[in-house]
């Protein structure tokens, strides 16, 4: 697409070729970034769980932030997790991510553990070194360190999820969650971090984007893609890649809707690469949409687009967020329809039609929405 307008396109099929085995788990990311007060911020996530969740979504993911409101609104994941669970029962949760090298790691086994067993095995642990550097000093944290540091952590967390004796006098980790070592999600921005992720066994996050150092007219997914081969390349035998990717996705009914937050998006995007150097032009197009990695319009509009993403096939797990859009509520509700119902199933995505009950025998199917909601009070 080019120009200030938005046009609209229909894509034909076999530009999205199928490279997986089985048809990818759909996934709906939040930051929780709604221009509100934190305990409506955290309503309004749980009530779009909640409908993603009605709407087939197979996944909910959440990333940690310390301290600043303005990238991510939440710093107490298993927290909020566990009341997420509390008003769910199919909606698997996951961690995109904790910053491992700002926690105790072994009260990070324990309080996956207990969100594991609390939420009928409907989780799984992401975990990463984390972004903000001005972050690590209040915890004590060198940021220069946090590669270091993450592995070690991340080797606690291990041995405890295993099983592993920790005390003196046999001790281990209660309640045991030997199920999150398979399950387990590391992040990486290198073809040399898919590589150690992928020879551990472990499951790929893909950033929305890649880190920019200047501008060059075209979107970061080609980026990722020798992230991805080194993943796969790097994987045990037997073991089958897991690869999730997350993408800037706002789907809406109307060009004119459209237009007002794809400029949203640019202009908060743009502060984000100022805030890193990176200068962009100034101006709001379809080509600064896609540098940008914003995927923004009506289903064919965004369809189109997300046709020139090369991990979207290999990706196990597709998972759309807002940000940097953060629109309205409504608006993110609204996306959430127009994704599962138009958008997903043209990327190979297709909603599970089992209704058999969870472990604890919680009816598979849950009281509206509204009367969940109205629980939180």
């Amino acid at each position: 697409m080019t120009g200030q307008r938005i046009t609209e396109q229909r894509i034909p099929e076999q530009r999205i070729p199928e490279q997986r085995t089985t048809a990818p788990r759909l996934g709906y990311f939040t930051r929780l970034l709604d221009d509100t007060a934190p305990r409506e911020r955290y309503r309004n996530a749980l009530a779009q769980f909640i409908r993603a969740e009605e709407l087939g979504f197979d996944t909910a993911w959440v990333a940690q932030h310390h301290f600043h409101r303005d990238e991510g609104g939440l710093p107490a994941p298993f927290v909020f997790l566990a009341q997420a669970a509390a008003t769910t029962s199919r909606i698997t949760f996951v961690t995109g991510i904790i910053t491992l090298p700002l926690e105790a790691p072994l009260r990070v086994a324990e309080d996956a553990a207990v969100l594991w067993l609390l939420a009928d095995g409907r989780f799984e642990l992401g975990i990463g070194s984390g972004g903000t550097a001005s972050s690590f000093p209040p915890f004590g944290q060198d940021a220069r360190d946090r590669s270091a540091v993450y592995a070690a952590q991340k080797e606690t967390v291990l041995r405890a999820l295993r099983g592993d004796v920790l005390t003196s006098d046999g001790g281990a980790l209660y309640p045991p969650a030997p199920d999150l070592v398979d399950s387990l999600w590391e992040a990486t921005f290198s073809a040399e971090g898919g590589a150690r992720i992928g020879r551990e066994g472990h499951g790929l996050m893909l950033s929305r984007t890649q880190p920019r150092h200047e501008y060059t007219g075209r979107g970061s997914a080609d980026d990722q893609v020798a992230i991805v081969d080194a993943h796969a390349a790097a994987l045990p035998a037997g073991v089958a890649p897991r690869v999730m990717a997350s993408r800037s996705v706002l789907v809406v009914d109307t060009d004119e809707q459209a237009r007002h937050l794809r400029d949203r998006g640019i202009e908060r995007a743009r502060q984000m690469l100022a805030a890193q150097g990176v200068t962009v032009p100034d101006r709001a197009d379809s080509e600064l949409a896609a540098f940008l990695d914003l995927h923004v319009g009506t289903p064919d509009q965004v369809l189109a687009t997300l046709a020139e993403d090369p991990i979207l096939p290999r990706a196990t797990d597709i998972v759309f967020q807002p940000h940097p859009f953060d629109p309205p509520h409504e608006v993110a509700l609204r996306s959430l329809e127009l994704v599962a119902t138009q958008v997903a199933p043209a990327l190979g995505w297709s909603r599970r039609t089992d209704s058999a009950p969870p472990a604890s025998g919680r009816p598979a199917s849950a009281p509206p929405a509204s009367a969940r909601l109205a629980a939180l009070h």
